[in-house]
């Protein structure tokens, strides 16, 4: 490999919420989702320049900033997006927020795919909407989606049935879309957000869809059995607005460089919303909620990135996913028990520890306590849907995944 992924970085003593705010230096974080890893070169080497001008006052976003980000998702992604169509914005989980505010009325429901991203939830109850869960279900060998037959196991599929039946609640008003998922570590297929949409679109939901871990696609094939229900081999990540202009025309998507370069302290978002008059209603809460504002580091490191970043995100990739199997097969050969879920996309590790007879809770204060290693809980990420898991950051190291992993053998065998 061309870049160093196992050099030891010591984020010790940096603020980091990570690692600062452990309890003690002997226990290794593997829960938060930021990674170890230096950002790329080419993003340093931007922000030294702009650092050694010495002046970091107000700053505007230039139309070189849209056009690296309209050029990164086509070429990558084949999904073109209109230069009018961004509102930039300090974060994704602001974004969501601020759409949410923009698309209901308290009282109004939101529907999620639980287990999932634990800021879903208050970004629905602080704009006072209810929050409604249509649970995904674990593929077993005689489980279907109401159309195709799977026979994967500890692989998140989604119950059909339970999500039409949701989003045809006329309370229903808007369904929050994670596009990979975290934490189930679905890269979703086009044919699966195809029928999303159109449940959505039949029943009058707006779709907000959460794409900050699109860069994160593991480098594998799906099996015989998924290609078979889908049509396809390759885990490829599909942007929820490219699917259909009268998707694109009743979405917002919500993009950002933060999770695949690392720089979310840097904090920079853009949300895609092609419709001009939710994009004014989108704008109007995002300057209700006061994050309208973006500092000059993260302008100048997503322009870093997105123009010279691509080949070190291909790396990253790489090296993540022989983590993700490192980890897996350690697991299985000494903890069989435990079953890792199939990891298609983002660097977080769904882990099904039912087997050990344990809540979720007594497992997690097992592993701080007696493996000093500090994961998440999965009920972070519904009570119901993620009791029984626990959730593992796989950005770091080889050498500190598979301590964790000796950690975590050793204290729930």
């Amino acid at each position: 490999m061309k870049y160093d992924f196992d050099k030891v970085v010591d984020r010790r003593g940096t603020n980091c919420v990570k690692w600062d705010e452990m309890e003690s230096d002997d226990i290794i974080p593997m829960w938060v989702a930021d990674m170890d890893f230096e950002t790329a070169p080419c993003v340093i080497e931007a922000l030294k320049a702009r650092m050694e001008h010495g002046c970091f006052g107000y700053t505007f976003v230039p139309e070189s900033y849209y056009e690296a980000t309209i050029s990164w998702f086509k070429r990558r992604h084949h999904w073109e997006i209109a230069r009018d169509s961004f509102i930039y914005t300090s974060g994704v989980v602001p974004a969501i927020s601020a759409i949410i505010k923009a698309m209901t009325v308290p009282g109004d429901k939101v529907l999620v795919q639980t287990p999932v991203y634990n800021c879903f939830f208050s970004s629905i109850r602080n704009n006072g909407c209810m929050i409604e869960e249509s649970p995904l279900v674990m593929a077993t060998s005689e489980s279907g989606n109401g159309d195709e037959m799977y026979k994967t196991e500890h692989y998140y599929i989604v119950d059909w049935e339970d999500f039409e039946k949701k989003c045809s609640d006329p309370a229903v008003k808007v369904f929050l879309l994670c596009n990979p998922h975290n934490p189930a570590g679905r890269v979703w297929t086009r044919w699966e957000l195809e029928k999303m949409g159109e449940i959505c679109m039949k029943n009058g939901v707006f779709v907000i869809s959460d794409e900050i871990h699109c860069e994160f696609v593991m480098p594998a094939e799906r099996d015989a059995i998924m290609e078979s229900c889908f049509g396809e081999k390759k885990i490829k990540y599909t942007p929820y607005a490219s699917i259909k202009e009268e998707f694109a025309d009743n979405c917002a998507v919500c993009i950002s460089p933060s999770k695949a370069f690392n720089i979310a302290g840097l904090q920079i978002a853009n949300i895609i919303v092609k419709n001009d008059e939710l994009r004014r209603k989108v704008d109007k809460a995002i300057n209700i909620n006061e994050v309208c504002d973006v500092n000059p580091f993260g302008v100048i490191a997503l322009q870093a990135a997105y123009n010279e970043g691509e080949e070190w995100l291909k790396e990253l990739n790489e090296y993540i996913y022989e983590n993700y199997k490192a980890a897996r097969a350690f697991l299985s050969d000494n903890c069989p028990e435990l079953k890792v879920t199939t990891l298609e996309g983002t660097y977080l590790m769904w882990v099904d520890i039912r087997a050990t007879r344990m809540t979720t809770k007594e497992v997690f204060e097992k592993l701080l306590k007696e493996g000093r290693i500090y994961v998440n809980e999965g009920t972070m990420y519904g009570e119901s849907a993620g009791e029984g898991y626990i959730r593992i950051n796989l950005a770091t190291r080889r050498e500190r995944v598979m301590e964790g992993m000796k950690r975590i053998a050793k204290s729930l065998k």
